[in-house]
Order: C-alpha cells, then sequence, then structure tokens
C-alpha cells in the first residue's frame, strides 16, 4: 500500500510484530489523508464553533491545564491506539497521550486505554473523530477474537477478506490481527484468487486444459504471495486434486456444509496433503467451532470486518 517500508506482497504479514505489521499496512501518508478526510468534514472553515464559545472565558483552556481519560466501556480488545501521534498532528493538537495499554490488549468496563494531555479546546475538538476510530477499529478487534476464541483447540486460523471500509483497508487488517486472527490477502495486485466469476469465463472451467500451464506462467511473472482458486463442489475439487502438487496452493470451499468439508478434508489428505483448504461463506459465530473441527486449515470470515459492531469507548475528562 505505497511507501511502507517492508513490500507486502513479500512478506508474511501474519509473522510480523503488531508495530512491524500497522507500518506495512498503514503508510504515514495514506493516514494523514484519512485523518484529513475525517478533520474536514467535521471542523470545515469555522473549526469547533461549540468549543470556541465554552472555553472562550474558562481558566481551564490554559496550555496543559486538562486531562482526560479514554476508557473503555464495553469488553473487548483495543485496536487503534497507533494512528493517535498522527491524528494529533493533523488535527494540529496541542496534546500528548499517554498510552496504558498497547493495541491488542484485551480490555474490560472502565480500562483506560490513553490519557491525553494539553488545552482543553484540543482536547473536545479531537474528542470524536478518536474515538470514530478506535471505537471502529477496536470493535474490529473484539468481532476477531470472539470468533477466534470458539476454534481453540482445532488448527484453522481466522482469515479476514477484502470486505472492508473503502480506503480504511489497511488499518481494518490490522484491526483483525490485533483481535487474534490472520491477514488474507491484501488487495488484487498481491495473490492470485480464481473465483467462481473467474471460472465461469474460462471454456471447460476449473478442466480447461492450459490453465495448470497459465498458473505456473503466473507465479513465475507475478512471484504472487499464493495462489488459490474457489471451488463450490466436491467434483470441482477432484478436479483440483488431479493438478501437479504445486499448482496452487489453497483450495477455497466455498458455502460447503460440515459433512461436505470433511470429505473435503479426508480426500485432500490422501491426494495432496500440502494443499491448504479454506472454508468460507456464510461462517457464523454460531457456525465456525464446527466448521473449524472439519480439520479444514483457514476460515475467512467478511463480518470480520463488514458487520462488527463498534466497541464502546469514551472520553472522560479528568477532574
Amino acid at each position: 500500500m505505497g511507501d511502507s517500508s517492508i513490500p507486502i506482497s513479500h512478506s508474511d504479514l501474519n509473522n510480523l510484530t503488531l508495530p512491524d505489521l500497522y507500518s506495512s499496512l498503514v503508510p504515514e501518508a495514506h493516514l494523514r489523508t484519512l485523518l484529513e478526510l475525517a478533520r474536514a468534514e467535521d471542523l470545515e472553515d469555522s473549526g469547533d464553533i461549540t468549543t470556541q464559545l465554552t472555553c472562550s472565558t474558562s481558566s481551564s483552556a490554559r496550555p496543559g491545564s486538562a486531562s482526560a481519560h479514554v476508557i473503555a466501556a464495553a469488553p473487548g480488545v483495543a485496536a487503534g491506539l497507533a494512528i493517535l501521534p498522527t491524528l494529533l498532528d493533523v488535527f494540529q493538537a496541542d496534546l500528548t497521550h499517554t498510552d496504558s495499554i498497547t493495541d491488542g490488549t484485551s480490555v474490560v468496563p472502565g480500562t483506560v486505554l490513553t490519557t491525553l494531555t494539553g488545552p482543553l479546546p484540543d482536547i473536545l475538538t479531537v474528542e470524536r473523530t478518536l474515538l470514530n476510530f478506535l471505537g471502529r477499529l477496536s470493535g474490529i478487534a473484539s468481532q476477531t477474537a470472539r470468533f477466534v476464541t470458539r476454534t481453540q483447540g482445532c488448527n484453522a486460523v481466522v482469515l479476514d477478506t477484502r470486505k472492508t471500509t473503502p480506503g480504511h483497508r489497511g488499518l481494518e487488517k490490522y484491526a483483525v490481527r490485533c483481535g487474534g486472527g490472520h491477514c488474507h490477502r491484501i488487495g488484487l495486485y498481491d495473490a492470485i484468487l480464481i473465483k467462481d466469476n473467474h471460472v465461469a469465463g474460462l471454456p471447460d472451467g476449473l478442466k480447461n486444459s492450459s490453465l495448470v500451464d497459465t498458473l505456473a506462467e503466473a507465479r513465475a511473472q507475478y512471484h504472487p504471495t499464493f495462489i488459490e482458486v474457489e471451488v463450490d463442489s466436491l467434483e470441482q475439487l477432484d478436479t483440483v486434486l488431479t493438478w501437479p502438487a504445486g499448482t496452487v496452493d489453497i483450495v477455497l470451499l466455498d458455502n460447503m456444509t460440515t459433512a461436505q468439508l470433511v470429505e473435503a478434508v479426508a480426500d485432500r489428505d490422501a491426494r495432496n496433503p500440502s494443499l491448504l483448504l479454506e472454508a468460507s461463506g456464510g461462517v457464523t459465530i454460531d457456525t465456525i467451532a464446527a466448521i473449524a473441527a472439519t480439520g479444514v486449515d483457514r476460515i475467512s470470515i467478511g463480518s470480520l470486518t463488514h458487520s462488527a459492531p463498534t466497541l464502546d469507548i469514551r472520553m472522560d475528562l479528568v477532574h
């Protein structure tokens, strides 16, 4: 994603520390653009007129005279504290932040995430944008943690998808990792995933005689992080299992029943044990444990990002 110091398409994101992952997924210039948009939609040209009105004659408006705790009001996992230095700079807020925890930390109601210190007007002006970002990203981390917990005792890892808020993909994938999940491909540029609509455009579908050679050429040309193909039936999986080992790295098993997944795993184990199997499609918090127990290696879940409820986080002035 631009000017990151670690080439995303050639690094194993899931082995990076959270700080290194953040540096890779969230280039500073990109983050500044997002925060400048957030600042513009809240302040426009007039600024925070309510704060200007209420603080104009207040002695508490003196620089450095106020502090505020940012507090979790619900249980979950914190994410997004890494953006604070850039957020405060973009808002030109003369504030310091002292973090009490790090991203990826489990929190309970009342946990202080960070403390802001500085002029009261600056605290009030950044409040909503700061809480919006922290609440959204912590919500994704918390949602991910709930799914990950349901897979304990199984080998399957929980992965995100590209079903992210436009422009916020790096932040949201970072939040998934904060919650204990794994990153799937970042975009269309770093991995090959042949889905049903791609297959529909191929003469003879997955039985296309030139497909195996085409994939070998693509691996040599693009050096993708992985090559994956989606199947929606055991018959299609049987076709992929006839390909030479190493043609693809992962098979995505789309919307299969647990019985079908068990059969798919057994077939894979007998014919190509190195091939990874990924379950996807309609995975819920109530079904993920049974899916993980089938023996699949990966479970990708769009709702980690597209349906995560915001974690309730508030800001309280310290008196």
